[in-house]
């Protein structure tokens, strides 16, 4: 397994951004983008299997962990955080990468795929639906609408200081309570988490409040009020998409209709993979994803 190095890395903007790296820094780059309530060691097996190829890169995303983390909502606007992305990819002077990514990674993945396709090669996206679909069925899919109502709830002034609450009661619940983590949340992995959420769970719930994709409510109309031009959503790079069908928080309809705004599309489901289908099953991942890659 390769070594896992870290860094504090300074982007043109401004912002400067924890990453953790393995590989040759002159091999192709794969950056791998984490998702709430993580950060960059959501990657570790993924960093330690694939730096024996690539550059393998997982940043801690602006306002999660070591990265800088603004109180602003407004500076977690998706293009912002897109932004982010494409300095950090330049920052290694190459011309593109192979782009993986998983939940609120996945969503800056999919914009970056479709609006930047000149920086990614190859995309993997890991239980995160495109914008298109989720805008959908947060509109009109009563099942979605349901299991994405916890997205309201994470919108709301204060609700870090809860989820913070008894030692973090309620924010381990999100990576515990949707699946069996016996095999992969240690006691030493547990520990590297709450100190993670010590640092700071604002800025991670700021890319809720900064979204308009969330279900309507009585005073906001969420994504009943967002139309996506199809060609902004359209992603015409090679596609694998990696779902855990017993995600609780995404229900598998995402995926219908979702050729449509993906044409060069592989999808690959796991029955009993959960919304964390990356830790229950690393190896698993790591192969579907060198496969895809070649």
């Amino acid at each position: 397994m390769e070594p896992i190095y870290h860094e504090q890395r300074k982007l043109a903007n401004g912002i400067t951004l924890h990453v953790a790296s393995a590989g040759n820094p002159a091999a192709p780059l794969m950056l791998f983008l984490h998702g709430f309530p993580e950060f960059w060691m959501a990657w570790e097996a993924q960093l330690q299997h694939f730096g024996a190829r690539f550059h393998a890169v997982a940043p801690d995303l602006r306002g999660f962990n070591l990265s800088d983390q603004p109180a602003d909502v407004a500076q977690y606007r998706p293009k912002l955080i897109m932004e982010d992305m494409r300095l950090l990819i330049e920052s290694y002077s190459v011309k593109q990468c192979v782009l993986v990514a998983h939940d609120w990674g996945g969503a800056i993945a999919w914009n970056i795929a479709a609006q930047l396709p000149h920086l990614v090669s190859k995309l993997v996206i890991i239980n995160s639906p495109h914008p298109a679909t989720f805008a959908r069925d947060l509109a009109h899919d009563a099942d979605q609408i349901a299991a994405s109502e916890y997205m309201n709830w994470l919108r709301r002034p204060g609700c870090e200081v809860a989820l913070a609450a008894d030692n973090f009661k309620l924010i381990e619940n999100f990576l515990v309570g949707m699946s069996d983590a016996s095999g992969w949340f240690t006691p030493a992995v547990r520990a590297q988490y709450h100190a993670c959420w010590a640092r700071g769970l604002l800025g991670g719930t700021n890319y809720y409040r900064a979204s308009p994709l969330h279900p309507p409510t009585e005073s906001e109309p969420g994504a009943t009020a967002i139309t996506l031009p199809k060609e902004m959503v359209t992603v015409r790079v090679p596609t694998l998409v990696i779902w855990g069908e017993a995600d609780q928080a995404l229900r598998s309809k995402l995926l219908d209709g979702l050729s449509e705004f993906v044409p060069n599309l592989r999808i690959e489901c796991i029955a009993e993979g959960s919304h964390w289908i990356v830790h229950e099953q690393p190896e698993r991942v790591n192969r579907l994803i060198e496969a895809f890659v070649g």
